[in-house]
């Protein structure tokens, strides 16, 4: 009987309607997308931040969620588990993660080159001039960026101590030289008073591009308009954050990670800007976010040298650039 009654009720409904028009549809709802970083929130994210604080994602129809990641985070394994749509991750890593059977794919990068470096003391002119110096290498940059510093330079291992990310060492021993990131660490030494170069790896021509966003091959087949939308929309954060006000931005990340200071942020953008790592090289004509696959091929073949990718892993399961090749958010 109650299952009758129901189906009176449905059934009286229907004809109200076909009395009265057609009901008017729900507005649609944002697609909800979860996005993973590298790290804990600083201004080298800022353009996700910035995209949600000012609505650009919502503009394109995504609810998005930024998660931060840390030292304890393993990014890839939480995409590959679909725990995460995207994660902000680096060329060295993707490809490592196809080779261990991970379908990543990165689908744009946020900066034409990587942001690391080295951070030597005020007498060291370029990277050539680390002969007889001790380098602080964490043991990430053992598998990245030190085997190529080794091909380039002649540099040795005898050369290296462990960085545990701590400037003591550093500030302590002027014949010591260790890894940074040009936001970051050189700021801290300054601030302790120290003279300090940088000299960002790029400029010396390693290839990897910086703070890229990669997601599961299988996003890219079956949501191809939602992995362009997100692409457009953090495109745009990215030019919001750098080159209009970033205080939206800014307040979000300082209420991830409460230990950002101003200061910090400041000093961050202002690297970020004065190096045109958003709007050099390829993006300076051809738009922000774009890639080639020549840059692709470079640090591929870069990493099968130096015997840290097996030679049959498929550069082009890597990146595609389908969602960047027409963006064209120029400078």
């Amino acid at each position: 009987m109650l299952s009758f009654v129901r189906s009176s009720v449905v059934v009286a409904g229907l004809a109200v309607t076909a009395v009265i028009g057609p009901a008017i549809a729900p507005a649609r709802a944002d697609d909800k997308v979860s996005m993973l970083t590298s790290w804990y929130a600083q201004a080298e994210h800022g353009g996700f931040y910035q995209a949600v604080a000012t609505g650009i994602y919502k503009k394109y129809g995504l609810d998005v969620t930024i998660r931060m990641g840390g030292p304890q985070v393993n990014g890839m394994q939480i995409l590959g588990a679909g725990q995460a749509d995207f994660l902000m991750s680096y060329d060295f890593s993707v490809l490592k993660a196809i080779e261990q059977g991970v379908p990543a794919v990165t689908v744009a990068t946020s900066f034409q080159s990587d942001l690391q470096g080295l951070m030597t003391h005020d007498d060291v002119k370029s990277l050539a001039d680390l002969k007889g110096k001790t380098i602080l290498v964490a043991t990430a940059g053992r598998s990245n960026w030190w085997p190529w510093m080794k091909a380039k330079f002649g540099y040795t291992d005898d050369q290296t101590r462990a960085y545990t990310f701590n400037l003591q060492p550093f500030l302590a021993d002027r014949n010591t030289a260790q890894q940074a990131y040009m936001s970051s660490e050189p700021f801290a030494a300054k601030q302790s008073g120290a003279k300090v170069n940088f000299f960002l790896f790029a400029d010396d021509g390693y290839p990897p591009y910086g703070t890229t966003i990669v997601a599961l091959q299988k996003t890219v087949k079956e949501k191809p308009d939602l992995v362009q939308r997100f692409v457009r929309a953090s495109m745009e954060g990215w030019k919001s954050y750098l080159y209009g006000d970033p205080s939206p931005a800014n307040a979000l990340i300082k209420k991830d990670n409460p230990n950002m200071k101003d200061e910090n942020i400041a000093y961050a953008i202002e690297q970020l800007r004065a190096t045109k790592v958003l709007i050099g090289g390829d993006a300076a004509t051809q738009g922000i976010g774009v890639m080639s696959d020549e840059r692709w091929k470079a640090t591929y073949d870069f990493m099968v040298k130096e015997k840290l990718l097996k030679p049959e892993v498929d550069l082009k399961q890597a990146y595609t650039l389908q969602f960047v090749k027409d963006l064209k958010i120029m400078p």
